[in-house]
């Protein structure tokens, strides 16, 4: 039996934010302007990076790197030049890319043309931490990779991801017009809030909501166990009747409060204080009693 060939690589991994809402507003539209940007965007600038793009299916891409900094400069590449496409689209059409990168261990499938391992694995959920047009990188991209004068790290702290047994450390590429001394500068958020995970025994919850919504002055969204109190419902004995609530700051940012809840709410396996509200970040995993919920923006 052949032995599987193994080789240190960056690895990126990109996905297009809200890709059913869009394909559900104009579906023949939003293929054809995710197949522009493809090629007209995306595989130039991997090319360009001397990367390779394994495989582009759907609404996701993987590409793999020589090197950790050739892979965060065709990161910001695409990033700048989605920004670019974006001008000549309306509001609901725009794509929004999330891009993780990774710099790990993978295995070779030379005749599948394909990669596997924890590498790629990492670099998938580090993608899924990302906010929609922009990058996020693991700590070992980090260690290795300074950014050009134009671009800085932000932490974006640790997390907890699924089938990932160790905690991952996450810093945002942002531009240097972003605030360095802020942890999470805000970013205009659109679209839909997801909400889904489950209990200590697998069963199934979630919820979704409309950012627009949420968004408007005074709007909180409380959930819990109680309909007649709660705008989102969660059945489940360790939920409390009103247990936590959801709003939109000023500065477009989502944070969560709890509300003096019985079995307490925990951001990434942290409890929070009672009526003070937290952030929450893309990737962020939610505990409200034994309800574990991973927030994602599309």
């Amino acid at each position: 039996m052949t032995t599987p060939r193994r080789r240190l690589s960056a690895i990126l991994h990109a996905d297009l934010a809200g890709f059913v809402r869009l394909v559900e507003n104009a579906e023949d539209l939003t293929f054809k302007h995710l197949r522009s940007a493809r090629a007209k965007i995306c595989q130039p600038a991997i090319e360009s990076a001397g990367g390779s793009l394994v495989h582009s299916a759907g609404d996701s891409m993987l590409a793999e790197f020589g090197s950790a900094l050739a892979a965060v400069k065709a990161a910001i590449d695409i990033q700048e030049g989605m920004a670019r496409f974006n001008e000549g689209l309306t509001e609901e059409q725009r794509l929004l890319f999330r891009i993780g990168v990774n710099l790990g261990e993978i295995i070779v499938d030379e005749d599948g043309h394909d990669i596997f391992g924890d590498g790629v694995n990492v670099a998938e959920r580090i993608q899924v931490m990302a906010e929609p047009g922009g990058i996020a990188v693991s700590r070992a991209v980090r260690d290795v990779v300074e950014l050009v004068d134009d671009y800085i790290y932000i932490d974006g702290g640790e997390h907890r991801a699924k089938h990932v047994s160790r905690p991952i450390r996450i810093y945002r590429v942002r531009a240097r017009e972003c605030d360095p001394t802020l942890p999470n500068p805000s970013i205009p958020l659109r679209g839909r809030l997801r909400f889904w995970g489950a209990d200590r025994s697998g069963r199934k919850f979630g919820f979704d909501l409309e950012f627009d919504g949420l968004a408007k002055p005074q709007q909180r969204v409380v959930i819990g166990r109680d309909s007649g109190q709660c705008d989102v419902v969660l059945l489940h004995s360790t939920v409390s009747r009103r247990h936590a609530q959801l709003v939109v700051e000023r500065d477009n940012k989502l944070q969560i409060e709890d509300m003096g809840s019985t079995n307490g709410t925990l951001i990434d396996g942290v409890p929070i204080a009672t009526g003070v509200s937290q952030p929450l970040e893309p990737g962020a995993r939610v505990k409200l009693g034994d309800i574990e919920l991973v927030v994602r923006y599309d």
